[in-house]
């Protein structure tokens, strides 16, 4: 995509959720997941390379011990409709008998998600907890009614992009959650 044309799409976007909106969010989710699993020596895994600003800012505020490696499996690419699941980099911490908790950007049908947590689950892990920053408002969920266990933000069921989540590779470092003009 042009610069000029990459500008454009920001521009244009809808904000959804804007900076200060999104800190404070992570905020509560940190609060929330400090009372779940601060005290159990968990494992977090970002999952790359949507989680990747999340889960550095949800980190800074988790004030426990934890181990964190990260995870990277996808179904969009640079598409913005999901296909078949790619593993690009797998486990590089022993989950057995841990709790692990999954960090990502989004929740849209939760195919990813849903395959990261069986991932887990058949390795061995004791607990396996979700966390995501944005959960997309649809009926299209892989398991009717599927959550994440911690949630940022509910959104509209639009295409979004900032605080990891791309529009075509790029936008991951917009500081809100925009939804792209037309879709």
């Amino acid at each position: 995509m042009q610069y000029d044309q990459a500008v454009k799409v920001l521009e244009e976007a809808d904000c959804l959720a804007d900076q200060a909106t999104v800190e404070t969010a992570i905020g509560r989710m940190a609060a929330a997941i400090t009372a779940s699993i601060g005290k159990k020596n968990p494992l977090v895994f970002c999952v790359m390379n949507g989680g990747l600003i999340f889960c550095g800012q949800l980190l800074t505020k988790l004030l426990f011990p934890l181990e964190v490696g990260y995870l990277h499996a996808t179904r969009y690419g640079r598409e913005t409709t999901g296909g078949d699941l790619e593993w690009k980099a797998l486990f590089q911490a022993d989950v057995e008998g841990r709790t692990v908790l999954l960090v990502d950007d989004i929740l849209d049908e939760g195919v990813t998600l849903l395959a990261l947590v069986d991932a887990c689950r058949s390795r061995g892990a004791t607990e396996v907890l979700t966390a995501v920053l944005v959960d997309k408002q649809h009926d299209r969920k892989a398991c009717p009614g599927y959550q994440a266990d911690f949630t940022g933000l509910a959104i509209a069921d639009r295409f979004v992009f900032g605080y990891g989540l791309d529009y075509d590779g790029i936008w991951r470092n917009a500081p809100g959650i925009y939804a792209v003009k037309g879709l």
